[in-house]
């Protein structure tokens, strides 16, 4: 671990789990201290580590390597308490996807589920100046003031397509493990075909779609709504049985 970012539970609470978090491309933990500290209010402890480094080159090293880190991000947090769910966003989530794919589940650090946020499509890339990039990523005023204020980000990282040996695994997989899928429908980069198909194939699987969401969907405009789905879905898999909807709509006008 080079960095990272802890947010605790409110003090006199006791954890209700354990969320790890991966940034995607050109991010810092930084960025996510906003959702970290939503989602630690609600009692999870969260720890946000740097995005993965992907070798276009060698992506099933690149995997290996981040599947070390990981273990190294929770074997550093003590005793995580469970529910352990990994949260990616961009390359973020197609790491975790393609590490949940094909790693072992006697994995010291295996995950009881995942989320994966902004997942690319194949041949996604951005081109263009700062501003276009910032518009591709989000409309919120708040989150593109911290993209831009922090020196940590690299400007323009959205510019390389992500390898498509790595989109092949996350879009591929079938893993018998909880996923929540989160993708703005404004998202530029997302390939919403490739995610139903993906969605379908998984076991254990729900695709979320944000209105007016773009990229960054975590940290767009809708960022309250979403932490609150993460949370929904973090308190079903303590359910029990797990990933039983804890409240259910019987009457609604709208």
């Amino acid at each position: 671990m080079t960095d990272h970012l802890d947010v605790t539970a409110p003090a006199g609470l006791r954890t209700r789990g354990t969320v790890l978090v991966v940034p995607g491309r050109g991010e810092s933990p930084a960025v996510y201290r906003r959702f970290a500290s939503r989602i630690a209010a609600d009692a999870y402890r969260v720890r946000v580590i740097d995005a993965p480094v992907i070798d276009a080159a060698d992506p099933a090293g690149s995997v290996e390597r981040f599947a070390a880190r990981l273990a190294e991000a929770v074997a550093s947090a003590d005793e995580p308490a469970r529910p352990l769910v990994l949260v990616g966003a961009d390359t973020g989530a197609v790491a975790l996807a393609a590490l949940a794919a094909r790693v072992p589940a006697d994995a010291t650090w295996w995950p009881d589920a995942v989320v994966l946020a902004g997942l690319p499509g194949y041949g996604a890339r951005a081109t263009g100046e700062w501003e276009d990039e910032l518009d591709l990523r989000s409309h919120c005023p708040v989150h593109r003031g911290v993209l831009s204020d922090d020196p940590a980000v690299r400007r323009g990282a959205l510019a390389g397509a992500v390898p498509s040996a790595l989109l092949d695994l996350a879009y591929g997989s079938t893993v018998d493990l909880p996923h929540l899928l989160l993708v703005g429908d404004a998202d530029p980069f997302a390939d919403r075909e490739a995610l139903a198909r993906a969605a379908k194939a998984l076991p254990k699987a729900r695709l979320t779609v944000v209105r007016g969401a773009h990229h960054d969907v975590l940290n767009d405009a809708q960022h309250r709504s979403v932490a609150a789905e993460v949370v929904t879905f973090l308190e079903a898999l303590r359910n029990d049985p797990p990933l039983t909807p804890i409240t259910v709509v019987e009457s609604s006008a709208w």
